[in-house]
């Protein structure tokens, strides 16, 4: 049984409580900065890996390589997940800002933004005028309206800045330690393809997952990362190849 506090504005239930729920908004964050790192860390690892393989065949040399690339790649990751945060949130303030000098400055500029708006979503008359009158009779609610309706833009929360870097710094070395695994017991020559394999295996997998957790095919979004983020990596081994190190003899 639910109920209703007018009071508070609040939905009290015998069925659940609110405070334990998740956020499916977080979830899909979360699941989207794993996915970034973790998939730009296991193809550029591996593009690396690949490259180096085909260019000396030294075991030691892709390992060091490899481990060189993973840390770097996920301070590097990190970094920019929470920079891009950062800017996302002050972007949101800047054009928050110049909305409410517009509210003050133009009002019935702005108004009549807000009745356009509403009218090309299907109301009309008295209704539409309402609907207007009650919007711009906050400035809070009214740009917040402006925000979202106009510019397509909703508040970014700075402190999940530190979380999505953190998030995405674990996930790109987690991905980047998948492909160096076989050079650990194989040799090089069988390492390469159980690496690309490897690989290839968990891209899908992945794809699989987002797919399951959002929307579209799985099988298709398994197949796509994996046909992907494979060629991309294939680069490296080609660049390897062509520039392929001498042996000594």
């Amino acid at each position: 049984m639910k109920e209703f506090d007018l009071a508070n504005g609040e939905i009290h239930s015998d069925e659940f409580d609110h405070h334990n729920r998740k956020d499916p908004h977080q979830q899909a964050s979360a699941l989207s900065d794993i996915i970034l790192g973790g998939q730009d860390g296991l193809v550029n690892v591996l593009g690396v890996i690949l490259g180096i393989a085909a260019a000396t065949g030294d075991a030691y040399l892709i390992l060091v390589a490899g481990l060189a690339a993973t840390f770097a790649e996920s301070v590097s990751m990190a970094a920019v997940a929470y920079t891009s945060t950062i800017a996302d949130a002050d972007y949101y303030e800047s054009e928050r800002e110049r909305e409410h000098r517009h509210i003050q400055e133009v009002p019935n500029l702005e108004r009549e933004e807000i009745r356009n708006i509403y009218a090309e979503k299907g109301f009309s008359g008295e209704l539409l005028e309402g609907i207007v009158e009650t919007i711009t009779a906050s400035p809070d609610v009214w740009v917040a309206v402006m925000m979202s309706e106009e510019h397509q833009l909703q508040p970014v929360d700075r402190r999940t800045a530190l979380r999505s870097a953190i998030i995405v710094g674990i996930a790109a070395i987690v991905g980047s330690l998948i492909p160096l695994v076989p050079f650990l017991f194989v040799p090089v020559s069988t390492g390469i393809l159980l690496s690309i394999g490897f690989s290839a295996l968990v891209l899908f997998i992945v794809g699989v997952v987002k797919a399951r957790m959002t929307v579209g095919h799985p099988g298709k979004s398994g197949l796509e990362m994996a046909v992907i983020g494979t060629v991309s990596a294939l680069v490296g081994y080609a660049v390897g190849a062509l520039l392929r190190v001498p042996e000594v003899p």
